[in-house]
């Protein structure tokens, strides 16, 4: 894969209608920025972060609506403790010990639109070691707290390569989650329904 092209991802460019108007987007493992540069001509607030300073760099955007941080994800903090976005857009990278991290990201109805690289990708090219192909079904049961808009699993012709590629969306607290309230009587209590 050509990690110089940046045309964006068929995949992010075919879900992010899904994100709020002008709500903030966080992309992860942003290399420089493909996505960024989409999703800013749309209006989009954005985080970006990537470990590679040169990557970071090369990113044009305004710093008054692209905040970019340059950071080891994987063996560092964080960067984004505490905050909430409005998606999480994350393509080509994987670590699973970040993934609760992420989804945890997730603000109400926000969005989480990630692909990556899959189990028979060895067969095709890199990467190959299974640390970083996902094992068949492994997006949808990461993401089974989400309500799942769109999975993809398979070969793709161009570049060859094998993918898992999900949409999916944190929904607000149901009715049904939110503390029973008091009709008539202090000793009756009625779930609320929608």
């Amino acid at each position: 894969m050509n990690h110089t092209d940046l045309t964006p991802s068929d995949w992010v460019q075919r879900w992010s209608h899904l994100v709020s108007p002008g709500g903030t987007v966080l992309d992860v493992a942003c290399g420089q920025g493909r996505h960024a540069h989409w999703f800013h001509k749309r209006n989009h607030p954005l985080a970006l972060v990537d470990r590679a300073q040169a990557a970071i760099d090369s990113i044009a955007l305004p710093a008054s609506s692209c905040e970019k941080i340059v950071a080891d994800i994987e063996n560092g903090p964080w960067p984004f403790a505490g905050r909430r976005f409005d998606a999480v857009v994350v393509t080509n990278y994987l670590w699973r010990p970040l993934m609760p991290v992420l989804l945890d990201s997730l603000a109400p109805d926000g969005v989480l639109i990630y692909e990556t690289f899959s189990q028979g990708n060895e067969t095709v090219g890199k990467p190959s070691r299974p640390d970083f192909l996902l094992r068949p079904g492994e997006l949808l049961e990461i993401c089974r707290s989400l309500r799942i808009v769109a999975f993809e699993d398979g070969y793709r012709q161009a570049p060859p390569r094998f993918t898992q590629r999900i949409a999916a969306v944190r929904e607000p607290a149901s009715p049904a989650a939110v503390t029973p309230y008091l009709l008539d009587s202090p000793s009756k209590s009625f779930p609320l329904t929608g």
